[in-house]
């Protein structure tokens, strides 16, 4: 299985999913109880939606089509692939560093009420 389309929520991986089903693509999403562990921030990056290897060229014009992007429909290259080879960043979300942040402040202020008593 490779991975076809990266969402930015589950609910956008779900559409993508339901079209490639209607266009009789088999097709999964992954990341669905991950982005119920981090809380109230809402997380991105945590939806990919997989088809069989022998689907995925028809399931990425399909993909393409749907994002509007007919710029990229020649490129051979996975997301897998390109993230492996640096073309897409894996670095920390803007959400992954406002957790951070809100835990360290936490931390900071549980320390200081433990010192003040």
């Amino acid at each position: 299985m490779k991975i076809v389309y990266r969402a930015a929520d589950i609910i956008e991986a779900e559409i993508v999913k339901g079209m490639l089903v209607a266009n009789d693509i088999e097709a999964n999403v992954s990341g669905f109880y991950l982005q119920g562990g981090v809380g109230e921030i809402a997380p991105t990056g945590l939806a990919n939606v997989f088809v069989p290897d022998e689907d995925y060229g028809s399931a990425k014009e399909l993909v393409l089509e749907y994002d509007g992007n007919q710029s990229i429909q020649n490129s051979n290259t996975s997301n897998a692939e390109a993230i492996n080879t640096g073309i897409i960043s894996t670095g920390p979300t803007k959400g992954m560093l406002a957790i951070v942040v809100v835990i360290i402040s936490i931390s900071v202020l549980g320390y200081w009420v433990v010192l003040l008593n």
